[in-house]
């Protein structure tokens, strides 16, 4: 196992899942001992615990004509965000862990990630071009206040020039309007704040660390008035039970200074659909059986769909429904569909030396 920080135990507030389900590469599985309880009547809360990541590299590469970037940074693995539908849970399987409540507690930090970024940006081989911050996991969690590896991150991405785009459902990224403000006057960045929902009821239940809807809101103004291009990612769309909230996200982002949208339907993959099935038992019992049958409508017949050219926009009526439904919606409030193209003409290697650019 990785070396532990030594930072200070945190005691959870909430989390998105209520148990760890077995981890499908491993022979056996830990179960709580149900009998364990402390006075309230309800199971001990899972402290978060931070780990040592030795990566030996920070950049990832994809090949996948859905995802709208070749190369992305992720400073942690696993997120105390603890999203009760997030995709990215299974990859804690690969690591021996479970993709249920060991996601949002067991968080693993790249610390050498800065060093590493810019040793990866100074080699010959590498052609400048747009980085997603983060492809998986958010990098505003919050041991991002402590660590600060985010930030780090981004002051080597604006020593170089290079460009980035940061998807984040956290206020907290308006901690770095300097940073980016000077990537913005390069045309190097784009920042979408990641918007669910405006039921703040809703958001506690299924995004249980995330910042509030109004904080979010708020942060996209903060970013418009830096100057920093700002757009708002509806994501994901659940149908049956988000999806409604469409026009009423993108007027509210439009508002406070979002010029572009985006969204994705959700994708349930292996563990995901379970642990998401037992988060509308005991959150949204009545509404369980009409999202569940809304996903499988989107996904033929499944409740999740990996094929490439499927897996983001579904299929069926109902996903040309949301589709429809989004377009409308940032027809009305003159809202661009997609993001801005970023800019690698002010790309300079550490120390100042600009690429020529042919």
């Amino acid at each position: 196992m990785e070396r532990a920080l030594h930072l200070l135990p945190e005691l959870t507030r909430g989390r998105g899942v209520s148990e760890n389900l077995p981890n499908r590469f491993e022979k056996l599985h830990y179960e709580a001992d149900p009998d364990l309880q402390i006075d309230s009547g309800e199971a001990p809360a899972p402290k978060t615990e931070y780990f040592g990541d030795p990566s030996r590299s920070i950049l990832s590469y994809n090949n996948s004509p859905d995802v709208g970037f070749e190369v992305s940074i992720n400073p942690y693995r696993g997120c105390e965000h603890g999203c009760s539908y997030c995709y990215a849970r299974p990859f804690h399987e690969y690591l021996g862990f479970s993709a249920g409540l060991d996601f949002e507690t067991k968080i693993l930090v790249k610390e050498d990630a800065p060093k590493l970024l810019q040793k990866e940006l100074s080699a010959p081989n590498w052609r400048p071009q747009a980085i997603a911050m983060s492809g998986v996991t958010d990098p505003y969690q919050p041991i991002e206040r402590r660590l600060k590896i985010t930030r780090q991150c981004l002051e080597v991405l604006a020593e170089f020039r290079n460009p980035v785009v940061i998807i984040t459902k956290n206020f907290f990224v308006t901690r770095d309007v300097d940073l980016l403000a000077e990537l913005a006057r390069h045309h190097a960045v784009a920042v979408f704040l990641s918007i669910t929902t405006l039921d703040e009821e809703l958001r506690r239940a299924m995004e249980p660390r995330t910042s509030s809807p109004p904080r979010r809101i708020e942060a996209i103004e903060k970013l418009s008035q830096a100057g920093v291009p700002v757009g708002v990612m509806t994501a994901p769309v659940i149908p049956g039970l988000n999806d409604h909230e469409i026009p009423a996200i993108i007027t509210a982002a439009a508002r406070a200074g979002a010029r572009h949208a985006s969204y994705t339907l959700v994708r349930l993959p292996h563990a995901v659909a379970p642990l998401f099935e037992k988060w509308l038992d005991q959150h949204r019992p009545e509404r369980k059986e009409k999202v569940l049958n809304r996903i499988r409508e989107i996904r033929g017949g499944r409740l999740n769909d990996s094929h490439f050219g499927s897996r983001m926009e579904g299929e069926g009526i109902f996903a040309r429904q949301i589709d429809s439904l989004f377009e409308i919606s940032c027809h009305r409030v003159g809202i661009e569909n997609g993001g801005p193209r970023l800019s690698v003409a002010a790309f300079r290697y550490s120390g100042g030396v600009q690429i020529p650019l042919f």
